[in-house]
């Protein structure tokens, strides 16, 4: 499989997701199965599972799924049980037609718990993902409702604006993120081909901080070596998946560019420099201003290491980044 050729599986990109338009028909006794284009979909767990890998599926509580396949409406728990006897390791739980019926906050909570419910008494370890796009305050309750991960906003797409938009501003809030629950910003367009390779370091880089999930939304059997050396750099995962689970957040705004800072487990400190602006631009500042301490500074972008004992100071191009790991003195 190319997750495998690719090393990706061995850089952590471990769940397969199908996403919408694998459903099919219910039987008479209600057990949906997948359409012809997914046969057997228990083999299909089978192969990915042999393989190292973990499969996902999507979902939605409503009748209708976004693309108007079948959904879970009237059938959770059946549904959960049958994900589970597949092998099923993830589930995106889209909240889309479900809109009809689901429009409060007091709905929306019930119909993600009595899924989540569903999806613990099968027995089987699935992760549970909450799309409903950051509606009511769902990082306040998402782990409530069984969830690990949950949306905090529409849909992204492959250009720098709403990349940015959903990056910089619709985050979501930094206290609900951390261990076994995490907010969600949508997945990864690196690769897509709609911003340039600054364009999506800043998207790569922006992501790690907000200890957002990876998870890919390109063709991984097309990857060009740029595109593989934003995905797979090991360092720069270790920052997302540092295990302490901070949100990073803005240290500095001036004009055009943005200082973010997240805190690490062993006491370092991640540093994002962005510029947002149309030109290069030189980022400059002391460590104290952004209350971090520390000397070593290893530029993870570029695989290097200076001393700075004052602060920092890089060109950073139009819609680029930088991201330094900055090691206690």
């Amino acid at each position: 499989m190319p997750s495998v050729s690719s090393g990706l599986r061995d850089a952590g990109y471990v769940y397969v997701n199908i996403d919408d338009g694998w459903q099919g028909e219910r039987d008479a006794q209600g057990v949906l199965h997948p359409n012809t284009n997914f046969p057997d979909m228990k083999a299909l767990a089978d192969y990915v599972h042999a393989r190292g890998l973990k499969l996902g599926l999507y979902s939605s509580p409503g009748p209708k799924s976004c693309a108007g396949y079948a959904g879970a409406y009237g059938h959770i728990k059946q549904d959960a049980q049958t994900f589970a006897d597949w092998g099923v390791d993830y589930l995106k739980y889209d909240l889309c037609s479900g809109e009809a019926f689901y429009n409060t906050s007091d709905t929306v909570y019930a119909t993600y718990q009595e899924m989540g419910e569903a999806l613990n008494d099968t027995g089987r370890d699935i992760v549970y993902s909450l799309c409903q796009y950051g509606r009511f305050d769902v990082g306040a309750w998402g782990r409530d409702v069984g969830g690990h991960l949950w949306r905090t906003t529409g849909d992204i797409e492959d250009t720098y604006d709403v990349m940015a938009r959903i990056g910089f501003d619709k985050n979501g809030v930094a206290n609900h993120t951390g261990p076994n629950g995490w907010n969600d910003p949508d997945m990864l367009e690196i690769g897509n081909g709609g911003m340039s390779f600054d364009e999506y370091k800043t998207h790569m880089t922006l992501w790690t901080l907000m200890s957002a999930p990876l998870v890919l939304g390109d063709d991984v059997r097309h990857m060009t070596p740029e595109t593989l050396s934003l995905l797979t750099n090991k360092e720069v995962i270790a920052i997302d998946q540092d295990r302490l689970g901070a949100q990073g957040l803005p240290a500095r705004k001036d004009g055009q560019t943005e200082v973010w800072t997240k805190k690490l487990a062993d006491g370092s400190t991640a540093v994002g420099l962005f510029n947002r602006g149309d030109t290069t631009t030189l980022i400059s500042g002391s460590w104290a201003d952004i209350k971090v301490s520390g000397k070593t500074v290893r530029d993870l972008w570029a695989g290097s290491d200076h001393h700075a004992d004052e602060g920092y100071s890089y060109a950073v191009p139009k819609h680029g980044a930088v991201l330094l790991r900055v090691l206690p003195g």
